[in-house]
């Protein structure tokens, strides 16, 4: 009785102790944040969660995140930003990765298809914007001069292409100078004023700034309803073309940060113009939610234009904590709120429409440029004032698959962990739940975390057993696991797919479960799987128990490498092209014998592995699938 009596005290003092932490936070939270919809340590929570697996799909080889060159600047960026609002440090080591590799020359098709001249510039001028703001994140976060010194020497650079001659100023988009266009001027005034609010005494970068505001203002790129159109004409007006959340986002950042340089009030009138428009009936919201142009039915965003609606919530998110505007909160929780609710897999993989439209001609589409667009308003939603403490929980693997013999059950297993912050032990309850006639051990369990502040998460994992029925009905299920310590909740789930036959196009929700370890490979759309360089890709396939024979057809061309494995570790190459083709004139079925690679695994299952490479790691051009089959013999 006396131990009973000493184990509730202890759950009582630290259930006290929990709730005596948060309150602050949520104090706090009220005063950053106008009615928010989510509380902060959840918020977080969040965040983490999405930010981690952001951070999956960076190349530390190559120091970037696979084949887009300004893409990876906007994702590292993202990161920033997470860290400086969570707390969370854990990724400060691959910024200065990134700097210290790459900030060399290099040809082009290596890091971009453009040639890099150095210090992160090359012609495309806004590229090399990106990466200046990149650099000032990093400054900001710690302190090191050389990320400064980077941005002034990317920001002269750009200088140099501000021209007068055309159009009375503006920045060429081009080394070319071709096109003065909205994003590479909205993201040379606030580089600009990012540079005068950090260098001591500067008036020169001050002047810039507002001589490219005052340009950008009188320039016609906004158009009468406030909203920013993409670029002007040879002619000097408004070319009419669409108008890009991105672009409409930079001229409130750009704005903001000049404000803040000069507390101008008719600069902050003007943004708040832009904003007004950006969320008025003309302008880029569809049932609540910012949508982008190419989120329509009958389209789909390019790889630049994933990461737009990411790059307007990023400045969004500047116009909440400046202005402290309840309508503008309001929107920015709402955008966080219907990411977490309705783009978002079991996996905690973030999609480009962030309302979860889908379509089978268009369907949506998951990858780290996504991940990055939709953190950013995850990011958003965290106080500016962090809270003290937070609770997070994911599951893995998050997308199992079972393929169930003729008799008897199958089970896997899944590991819950748990991850949290703050300065306080959390006596951590978690609380696992499985479909009906399914069974889940343990079903509660409990942890102690014993955070030491926000600058890295400590963690705790419980090994969760699921048994499933040979009956299960083919399809998703879900397993869910509730985590509660004090005041802090946090949900999470594992999406099981039951599956007696294998049959994908790659690129598609369908093709998830089955891609173990997707190693930065890539995904560009329907039918489209791809593993260039040393990345590659590998599918699991837990064949049932009775199976006495399998074999695979992969629809594939390209300059692939197969290899089969029953253990992932130890291969054989099954399929390989001796050919450099890159123009998919060996496309074509190949069916693969996979009998002699029948494993044997703990739950029962008879698993293969398949593995896709690149032939020729060099040119930038691999194995390439578009279509999986598999038949068994039971």
């Amino acid at each position: 009785m006396s131990k009973v009596r000493v184990r509730m005290q202890t759950l009582l003092a630290v259930a006290s102790l929990t709730a005596l932490a948060a309150l602050p936070s949520m104090a706090a939270e009220q005063s950053q944040r106008a009615n928010p919809l989510t509380d902060g340590p959840t918020a977080v929570a969040r965040a983490r969660v999405a930010a981690d697996v952001l951070m999956s799909s960076y190349d530390p080889v190559k120091a970037w995140f696979p084949s887009s060159w300004w893409n990876s600047a906007v994702a590292l960026q993202t990161i920033g930003d997470y860290m400086q609002r969570s707390g969370d440090r854990r990724y400060l080591s691959q910024l200065d990765n990134t700097f210290e590799k790459d900030k060399g020359v290099f040809p082009a098709g290596v890091l971009s298809g453009d040639p890099l001249l150095g210090n992160f510039t090359s012609r495309a001028i806004d590229d090399s914007e990106w990466w200046g703001l990149t650099w000032i994140q990093a400054y900001d976060l710690t302190g090191n001069p050389k990320y400064l010194d980077m941005a002034v020497t990317i920001a002269n650079y750009v200088n140099g292409y501000w021209d007068t001659g055309t159009c009375g100023g503006g920045v060429w988009w081009d080394g070319e100078r071709t096109y003065k266009n909205a994003v590479t001027n909205g993201l040379w005034i606030r580089l600009t004023a990012e540079l005068h609010n950090r260098i001591h005494g500067d008036t020169v970068w001050l002047q810039r700034s507002r001589t490219a505001w005052t340009w950008f203002q009188n320039s016609g790129m906004v158009n009468a309803d406030g909203l920013v159109n993409d670029g002007i004409t040879q002619a000097c007006t408004n070319n009419g073309q669409n108008v890009w959340s991105y672009n409409q986002g930079l001229a409130i950042g750009a704005g903001l940060e000049l404000f803040r340089a000069t507390r101008d009030p008719q600069i902050l009138t003007s943004v708040r113009r832009l904003a007004d428009a950006a969320i008025g009936p003309k302008g880029l919201v569809t049932d609540g939610t910012l949508t982008e142009r190419c989120d329509a039915s009958d389209q789909s965003c390019d790889d630049n234009g994933k990461q737009f609606k990411g790059i307007f919530m990023r400045y969004w998110t500047d116009l909440v904590d400046t202005t402290r505007d309840r309508g503008y909160a309001d929107f920015l929780s709402q955008q966080a709120e219907g990411i977490w609710a309705n783009d978002r897999d079991a996996a905690n993989r973030l999609g480009t429409r962030w309302s979860g439209a889908t379509y089978d001609d268009h369907p949506n589409v998951f990858d780290w440029r996504t991940q990055a667009s939709a953190l950013s308003a995850l990011i958003g939603d965290v106080p500016s004032l962090p809270p003290l403490t937070s609770l997070a929980a994911t599951m893995s693997p998050a997308q199992p698959v079972v393929m169930p013999s003729a008799s008897g059950n199958t089970r896997i297993p899944i590991t819950l962990e748990a991850s949290a912050t703050g300065f306080f032990p959390l006596l951590t309850l978690a609380s696992a739940d499985a479909p009906a006639g399914w069974t889940i051990t343990p079903r509660t369990s409990l942890l102690t975390l014993k955070p030491r502040g926000n600058a890295v998460p400590v963690r705790g994992t419980v090994p969760l057993q699921v048994t499933v029925p040979s009956l299960a009905a083919d399809g998703h299920h879900v397993v869910t696991a509730n985590l509660n310590a004090g005041l802090l909740r946090f949900t999470t789930q594992a999406d099981v797919l039951v599956a007696h036959t294998i049959d994908f196009d790659t690129g598609t929700v369908d093709e998830n479960p089955w891609l173990f370890d997707p190693d930065r490979s890539q995904s560009n759309g329907v039918q489209n799987r791809f593993a260039d360089g040393n990345a590659h890709f590998t599918y699991r396939f837990p064949f049932p128990a009775d199976t006495t024979a399998a074999h695979v057809t992969l629809t594939i061309d390209a300059e692939y490498v197969v290899e089969a494995s029953q253990d992932n570790a130890h291969w054989t190459t099954v399929l390989k092209e001796d050919r450099p083709i890159t123009d998919g004139s060996n496309k074509g079925d190949r069916t693969i014998d996979l009998t002699p690679y029948l494993g044997s695994a703990a739950d029962g299952s008879k698993p293969v592995y398949l593995r896709v490479s690149d032939a020729f790691p060099n040119d930038g051009w691999g194995g390439r699938v578009y279509h999986v089959r598999a038949d068994i013999a039971q």
